[in-house]
């Protein structure tokens, strides 16, 4: 609270007066009181109008009832229901163009003159017109296949089967003699392996009983010999160990009695393991030399007999019946291999034949093709008229003065005027088309001249089952690409609840739609008015309103709009009207 100048002048007086006199004292009082009150009245008398400038401002409007004509509204861009295209060859150059958008033809009509393909286009097909020529007669100068090389290949293979089959014949004879020599020669053959695998096993043991090393001897030969020289050798060990300790003691000065015995003793032992195993390997290997001696002589006598067989034989290089058998039979198989391959190399080079002659027809086709295209280019004239070829509405022209045409791509397109057109309004709500009919005239709302009509013409179903694409005749001044916006009416109804489009809200939570009214609440200063949230359903809706049901009554303000954003259960204040 702000001090008057009146308060501060007896705050000041009161300051100088060390002493004050109790009847000055209660006017300071009285007057300070008086001030107070005063100030607060004045807060009182304008608090209304504080708080009022800070709530939002609100729009309302009664919630109604009676008809509502219900519409649907939709665009869609005009459409013919027949055109065509007006083409012409590639490489072409525009020269003239006698139409444009929105132009009225007749059949026959030239729209467009086109210049003459350039003497260089010429040229170059008559260029490929040439190769072409020169490929096709390459291929028909292509040689037959020679089989002649192949047939004189089976011819001797065949005289060698012949002859094979002679000498196997002659073999069959002396089978029975080759055959009785040919086993004593196996069992010969045998039985010196053996002999000679033992005899040089035993050399080889009598090789390792004279260098002591036993890694490679026979077990069964040596008997325990490889025990006795591993004793011989450890006790030999033992011995130098001990005459090493002895001869360091005597060499050091110290009584040596006690090692020179230790080393006597273990020289006696060494001396015993020795003995032991020279005698023992000695025998050993007498036993082995006398064996060596005994299949030595046998090892001749096959050796002889075994090389007399060869030289008489395999010297003079004769073959078995079994040996001239087998080869008649890979002659055969070399025979059939032969004949198989040639079969399939006349089954394949007949396949390449055969394509081959699809592909020289093919150029053939292809050069009759390019022969009609030169002779085309040379009879066109210098300049070309393109006509329509139907009467219609120019819907499109797609080229340029000077532009090259290229083949597939249409210089314009034309609508048949006659055969009429169409709008087509994508993903209507199928719920709101129950009381819509075929036949339903719709309202064009951008008609500016007044002269054009639109007439339901189909409802079609579309992906989504709730959804419906509708389907209008459009007749009037229209073209192709239009845009015709339509309002549809679908029926009408009284409603006991009906609000401004601008009073509906889709609800925050995703839950359906609401509107907020207001209520009042009676207070010592006045009537205070509060926004309260309620959750309506959309019955019907024309252009300016919604038909709803909910909690809501006739006479109910709803707010329309506000200066600022209003939550559920805020103040506001009423806009004056």
């Amino acid at each position: 609270m702000n001090e008057t100048k009146e308060v501060k002048d007896i705050l000041a007086e009161k300051g100088e007066q060390e002493k004050m006199s109790p009847a000055r004292r209660r006017d300071i009082v009285k007057t300070l009181i008086i001030v107070f009150l005063a100030i607060m009245l004045v807060l009182t008398f304008f608090s209304n109008t504080i708080m009022n400038k800070s709530l939002a401002e609100i729009t309302t409007e009664s919630v109604g009832s009676g008809k509502l004509v219900e519409r649907i509204k939709g665009w869609g861009n005009v459409e013919s229901n027949q055109s065509y295209d007006v083409t012409t060859d590639a490489g072409r150059t525009i020269e003239k163009i006698n139409i444009k958008v929105g132009q009225e033809v007749r059949k026959g009509d030239v729209l467009f003159m086109v210049k003459n393909v350039s003497s260089e286009e010429l040229e170059t097909q008559i260029e490929k017109l040439e190769e072409a020529e020169l490929s096709y007669e390459k291929d028909l100068l292509k040689e037959p296949t020679d089989y002649s090389k192949d047939n004189l290949k089976l011819r001797k293979l065949r005289e060698e089967l012949n002859a094979a089959i002679a000498k196997r014949d002659a073999a069959k004879a002396n089978e029975g003699n080759l055959n009785a020599a040919k086993e004593e020669y196996r069992r010969n053959n045998s039985e010196l392996k053996k002999l000679e695998a033992e005899n040089e096993k035993l050399s080889g043991t009598v090789k390792s009983i004279d260098s002591d090393n036993y890694m490679d001897a026979d077990v069964e030969l040596i008997g325990d010999l490889p025990s006795l020289y591993n004793t011989y050798s450890a006790a030999d060990e033992e011995y130098k160990r001990a005459r090493e300790i002895y001869e360091t003691a005597v060499e050091k000065g110290e009584n040596a009695e006690l090692a020179k015995a230790d080393a006597d003793s273990k020289e006696a032992a060494r001396n015993t393991a020795r003995d032991a195993y020279e005698q023992s390997k000695s025998s050993v290997r007498e036993g082995i030399v006398a064996r060596m001696n005994d299949i030595r002589g046998r090892i001749d006598e096959l050796t002889a007999a075994v090389e007399n067989y060869t030289a008489e034989h395999e010297g003079s290089k004769e073959e078995s019946y079994e040996e001239l058998a087998q080869a008649v039979i890979s002659k055969q198989n070399e025979i059939e291999e032969e004949r198989l391959t040639l079969e399939n190399t006349k089954k394949t080079n007949s396949v390449t034949e055969k394509t081959e002659a699809l592909e020289l027809e093919a150029k053939k086709k292809a050069l009759d093709k390019l022969r009609e295209k030169v002779e085309k280019l040379k009879k066109e004239t210098e300049a070309t008229e393109i006509k329509a070829t139907h009467g219609g509405i120019v819907s499109a022209v797609n080229v340029k003065l000077d532009d090259k045409t290229v083949e597939g791509n249409a210089l314009a397109t034309i609508d048949v005027a006659e055969e009429g057109y169409t709008i087509t309004i994508q993903d209507v709500d199928a719920e709101k088309l129950r009381k819509v009919k075929k036949g339903t005239e719709a309202e064009v709302i951008n008609n500016y001249r007044g002269d054009i009509q639109a007439v339901l013409k189909e409802i079609k179903n579309t992906s989504n089952v709730r959804k419906k694409d509708l389907v209008f005749t459009v007749t009037g001044d229209v073209s192709s690409g239009d845009r015709v916006d339509v309002s549809i009416p679908c029926g009408s109804g009284t409603y006991d609840a009906i609000v401004p489009r601008s009073a509906v809200h889709s609800d925050d939570k995703g839950n359906g739609s609401c509107v907020y009214i207001v209520r009042s609440k009676n207070t010592p200063l006045g009537n205070r008015y509060y926004a309260e949230k309620v959750k309506i359903n959309i019955e019907a809706e024309d252009e300016v309103s919604y038909a709803v049901s909910g909690s809501l009554n006739r006479g109910d303000y709803v707010i329309t709009a506000a200066s600022k954003y209003v939550a559920p259960g805020d103040q506001v204040r009423m806009k004056d009207k």
